[in-house]
């Protein structure tokens, strides 16, 4: 390679360097030019349980899902959610009906289902739906409580197998991170998740209020039902003291008292009991009372005038409403609960109308950004297309009418034109990606690429 090869490579390494620096490296964006997001899904509103349940994949079936999907042309980048309450597919395609095509016939495939057995489950969303869609169910806008936590972790942990498998790209993370933030900031800013809306967590923010806070409070479980083993869970997360389980069928009692590290006792045993604890939570399938008022009157002396709640989630009710008119002593039934669920549940539409406004400031962010991705391309190719012609003339110059100059010379003469290049690219280039992020795009990307040919490969 002669000097003036070595400053023609350098000289066209310096353009390609100049022309990424300007476009803020975003040229690897090229290879993503004007992907869809799309996303096909299925939840609680559109699908009973069981068809949820036959579409729904396990960790390893959502392993395969994505390495199919992955090997798809029509498919660029995928991720696959499959919770207890919806199946989504959120996909970057470059033919959004294929990509939707594909999906379904994997779901069929996959799930040996006819497609006209699901379809009328489905829900598509394209373009800004999707990324509202995903940012709703991320926020737990979407859910069947609203403001429940467990959606932004189960959306977490498919984006990292996502990530593990290389099946979300330049779009995806973006859109994912997006996502993350969006529901951080509905959680923070609105108090979407601050009131409790199931029976079992109303009743134990109740015996908070009772009590300040429920660390090392003794609880009876009358009952081992599954309303007593939520409530459990929610005492024990509050750092609630020794369980007592008392169950009309011991080895049941005693199984439960196990699983919570508890102490099962026989329902003869109950009154006795009382005279310690702090807190009962009643959920008996017996026809009448189990505990009345003078059984109750007769502990009180005993326990020093110490408060007693009972929280009596049983229908018919286990607890003697009597009982509510001792000193000290609380009682709540399911109707009571019910009002305060109530009185959340509306709360916490308040809060999601709120966290509707975040959601769509955050969809427009996004979208700003998306646009400035089919941007790239038009300049990338506007300033090859500028600086390809000014190096066709400096070659042919400089070997004709300039060939007496120096290596030196023509070097001078190479970096005043790609300056000139630069310079009058500089204002189209501020003008395409201001108007793409005002959303008018397409008619300057048209125009621009039709004034200077740039879909035509010859030139």
């Amino acid at each position: 390679m002669d000097d003036k090869q070595t400053a023609d490579l350098k000289a066209m390494q310096s353009r390609h360097s100049d022309a990424a620096s300007a476009l803020c490296c975003l040229e690897c964006d090229k290879e993503n030019p004007r992907l869809d997001i799309v996303l096909l899904g299925l939840n609680h509103k559109t699908a009973e349980v069981a068809l949820r349940e036959c579409l729904g994949f396990s960790d390893v079936e959502a392993d395969t899902a994505l390495r199919h999907f992955q090997a798809l042309p029509v498919i660029r980048e995928v991720f696959l959610l499959s919770t207890c309450n919806r199946v989504e597919i959120l996909m970057a395609t470059p033919d959004a009906p294929a990509a939707v095509a594909a999906a379904k016939n994997y779901l069929s495939e996959s799930k040996q289902l006819a497609v006209a057995d699901f379809e009328s489950a489905l829900y598509v969303h394209q373009g800004d739906a999707a990324v509202r869609h995903i940012f709703r169910v991320a926020a737990s806008l979407d859910s069947m409580v609203i403001g429940e936590p467990q959606i932004l972790g189960q959306i977490k942990a498919a984006y990292r197998d996502a990530v593990q498998k290389k099946t979300s790209g330049v779009i995806l993370n973006r859109l994912l991170h997006k996502t993350f933030f969006v529901a951080k900031r509905v959680r923070t800013e609105t108090g979407i998740g601050d009131h409790a809306v199931s029976i079992s967590y109303a009743a134990i923010e109740l015996g908070r209020k009772i009590f300040g806070d429920l660390e090392n409070r003794k609880v009876l479980l009358v009952g081992a039902g599954e309303m007593a083993e939520l409530a459990v869970e929610h005492l024990i997360r509050h750092r609630a003291g020794k369980i007592f389980v008392a169950n009309r069928t011991f080895e049941r009692g005693v199984a439960l008292a196990e699983r919570f590290h508890g102490k099962a006792i026989r329902f003869e045993e109950i009154t006795d009991v009382l005279r310690d604890v702090d807190i009962i939570i009643s959920s008996t399938g017996s026809p009448g009372f189990i505990l009345r008022r003078d059984q109750i009157k007769q502990v009180l002396r005993p326990r020093r005038n110490r408060p007693l709640f009972f929280i009596d989630i049983a229908v018919p009710r286990d607890i003697d409403p009597e009982i509510n008119r001792l000193s000290n002593v609380y009682v709540y039934d399911i109707d009571d609960l019910k009002d305060v669920i109530e009185e959340n549940v509306e709360d916490r539409n308040r809060e999601a109308r709120r966290a509707e406004g975040i959601i769509e400031e955050t969809v427009i962010k996004f979208r700003q950004w998306y646009e400035v991705l089919d941007i790239v391309p038009t300049i990338v190719g506007l300033r090859e297309k500028f600086y390809g012609i000014a190096e066709a003339e400096i070659r042919k110059t400089l070997n004709q009418s300039l060939a007496h100059l120096s290596a030196e010379e023509g070097q001078a003469i190479r970096r005043m034109t790609n300056a000139l290049v630069n310079k009058i690219l500089h204002d189209p280039t501020l003008f395409l990606k201001r108007n793409g992020c005002l959303g008018e795009n397409s008619i300057y990307l048209d125009a621009t690429r039709k004034l200077f040919r740039l879909d035509e490969e010859d030139l």
